[in-house]
Formats: structure tokens, sequence, C-alpha cells
């Protein structure tokens, strides 16, 4: 089967390269992205997301594996696989537009027998009744008839080298028996991991969708104990660590929810939910505890700073070790402290060359000249594993703050004054 077959993956950021890499092991496979800049760096070795190595990257372009910003390239292909992001606008409602014009690119070289696979998480149904009649009405051919959709929901957790697309379990759907065959055995030999067949497409869907929500609840019920504890001046983590002895006690920990997926697949299904009728207000609760999280912490911040403070964080992506600020709660976390007439500094190893309104530094050791009055251990990064408390001393003044949000210093020795959650 897959000597006949020639795949197509459109979008090559997070999701569509690593997918188009370990594909193209076993699969004659070629890659679109619109952005000529990131198709221009793939191909030189370089991923900006961290995702793939360089020596991998150069391997699979030796043999099955060509990647263009010109569409013109998916002229053969048989099998689409659309893995463009799903956002949201800034009235949190979905932002379809990334689907749609893939939709539209698609349909010019969709022929009859082909099949195109949606990886994008979306809403239930919106795969057949948005991207099915873009593709239908474009392409003048019958979806169902001529060409068949299926939907494979993405799973890429950015960083996490453990769960990586080629060792997880892939949901595989279609609506054709004939179409979810030839995608169960594609994805089969994409991943070690097991194939669960969805029922139908709206299935795989929902699946997904409420995986991101189910995390993003969660959190958001320890964030609101995480506000209680705070009360009582008792830590979060140290609760937490008692509840976790219990066998059937799930541990989530309390944060700022930010990126491209936890803080945005809630919205879908509550979109989704609304046009049914139905209010997801336990949905919508949790998007909002987890929304003002950084304003709580912002201010139990501010309130242990003098007038005019000189603040560093640590970090500035929306997770650790992921060269990401998307969605980034760091960035309301700065505008609380500017607001406050607060300066801030910020140092973040994962970033290069980022555009920003306060002083950036991607190493530690270019902040020499300045003493801080308080330290904002934002986001975990690995190479800040040692710098507490010998290493970050020298740039601290005497008696400042260290905020640990996280909590990752909470047991050692402090000999500044120190906060966590």
């Amino acid at each position: 089967m897959h000597k006949k077959v020639k795949i197509g993956v459109i979008g090559l950021g997070y999701v569509g390269f690593p997918l188009a890499i370990k594909l193209s092991i076993n699969f004659n496979v070629v890659g679109f992205d619109v952005n000529s800049k990131r198709v221009k760096e793939l191909k030189n070795g370089l991923d900006t997301t961290d995702e793939v190595d360089s020596k991998e990257i150069l391997k699979r372009f030796k043999n099955k594996l060509c990647i263009s910003s010109d569409s013109k390239i998916l002229k053969d292909v048989n099998i689409f696989i659309v893995t463009v992001p799903t956002p949201v606008k800034k009235n949190n409602s979905p932002d379809l537009d990334p689907l749609r014009k893939a939709c539209i690119t698609v349909s010019r070289y969709l022929k009859k027998e082909d099949i195109v696979v949606f990886e994008s998480t979306v809403y239930p149904g919106l795969t057949e009744e948005f991207c099915g009649k873009i593709l239908d009405k474009e392409s003048k051919l019958i979806m169902n008839k001529d060409f068949f959709l299926g939907y494979s929901p993405e799973r890429i957790n950015p960083g996490d080298k453990i769960h990586s697309v080629d060792k997880i379990t892939k949901v595989v759907s279609s609506n054709n028996k004939k179409s979810l065959k030839i995608l169960k055995e594609i994805y089969s030999k994409l991943t070690s991991g097991q194939i669960f067949i969805a029922k139908n497409i709206k299935v795989a869907e929902a699946a997904k969708v409420i995986e991101n929500s189910q995390r993003d609840i969660n959190i958001a019920f320890i964030n609101e104990i995480a506000k209680i504890s705070q009360k009582l001046n008792i830590s979060i983590y140290d609760v937490l660590e008692a509840s976790n002895t219990k066998w059937n006690f799930l541990p989530f920990y309390p944060g700022l929810v930010g990126g491209h997926c936890i803080g945005v697949d809630p919205y879908y299904i509550s979109f989704k939910a609304k046009k049914l009728g139905i209010n997801p207000e336990v949905i919508l609760s949790g998007r909002r505890t987890n929304d003002r999280m950084s304003n709580f912490i912002a201010k139990e911040i501010i309130s242990r700073l003098k007038n005019r403070s000189n603040i560093l964080i640590l970090g500035l992506t929306f997770k650790e070790n992921v060269p990401d600020t998307r969605n980034s709660k760091i960035f309301d976390l700065i505008r609380h402290f500017t607001d406050h007439g607060h300066s801030v500094s910020v140092c973040d190893p994962t970033l290069t060359k980022i555009k920003t309104d306060f002083n950036f530094y991607n190493r530690l050791e270019d902040v020499k000249k300045t003493r801080f009055d308080a330290l904002v251990f934002a986001v975990n990064h690995k190479s800040f594993k040692d710098i507490y408390p010998k290493e970050i001393s020298k740039y601290l003044n005497k008696n400042a703050l260290i905020a640990d949000i996280l909590g990752i210093w909470r047991k050692r020795k402090h000999t500044f004054n120190y906060w966590s959650l």
C-alpha cells in the first residue's frame, strides 16, 4: 500500500513537522507551509521549535521528504494531512481562518479517491460541517463519493521527548470504511503505540477537545485551592504533597496556564455547546479562574514590594524548555508590574531573538550591572536548575524578594525574603 501513497502535510509547525519527519521513514512525504522563513530554516536543518534535531532533519531530506512554501508541491498527493493552528479570536470564539485557507489550498490539488485527514484541534462536527463543505465547494468534487475525510487528533506535547508522535496511542477516524483501513495502516507505521479506532469523526473530535479541557479544569480547581491556601497561610504544595499519598488522588499543580492548547481548546467545545443551547458553566468557570491567576499572583508579589522595585523574571515562555511565548501569561505579570511603576527585566535561555518593551537577556551571565529588588521564578527551564541560592544571590539586593511561583525552591534555606503559592 505505502508504495502507492504520497502524503502531503499542510502546516509544518510543532505538530506537522515532526509528523512529516516520522512519516517519511516509510512513505513518500511532502510538506507545505505558507511561512517561507520557516521552510528555509528547516531546509537548513534548523527547527526553532526544538522538536526535531538537525541530524534527523537532514537525514530525512536526503531520503523521502521534501518541503516547500509553494503549494504546487502538493500536486501528486493522495493523502493530505492538515495540521494548521486553531487559535481563538479576541472574543475567544474559534478562529477558523487557518483551517479555511488550508482547505482552499488542498482543494486545488484534490482528486477522486483522495483522503483529507485533519489533526488540528476542533469542536465536534467541524471537520465534516466546515472543512468538508469548503473542500466540496472549492474542488467541485463530492465529499463521501469522490473524496473522503479522516480525523486523527494531534497529541504533541512540546518539549516532551518521551511522548513523541512515534510513541503515543493514535486515535484514528474516517467517514468511509476503505479510507479508515488505509489511515489505520499509515498511522500504524508511524507509531509504536496503539491505534484506537474511534466510532466516527465526531467522537474523535470530541475526545481531543476534552483532553485539554479536562486538564484546564483540573488546574483551575488547584489554582482555586491555592488562593484559599494563601489566606490560610499554608502552602498549596505542602497540601498537595499530603494529598498525593492517597492512592486515587489526581496530582495537578497550580500555575499560569498559557500556550496554544490548554488555554484555547476549552473555548472550542464551549462555542459548540452554546450553539446547541447548552451553557458550559464548568468549562468556562475553569477558563476564567486560570485566566485570572496571573492577576492574583501579581497582586501577591506586588503587595510584598517597595515602590518602584527592580524586578527580574526567570522565564518568559508558556512552559518549561520550550521556545514558545504564544499566550504566555508571563506577559500579564509584566503588565501588572509595570502598571504599578516597577521596572522589569526578563531572562529566558530558550529564546534568542524577541522584540520586547522590557530588558531581555538570553543568559544570566549578561545580567551583570543591575541589582534587583525581586526575583520572580516563573518558568522552570532546565538551565535554571542549579542557580539557587549561590548563583542567583549575585543579582539581588539585600532583603530582596524571591517569588517562587512553582514552589521549586520551597524546601531550600533562604537568606532572602521568600514567597511561594
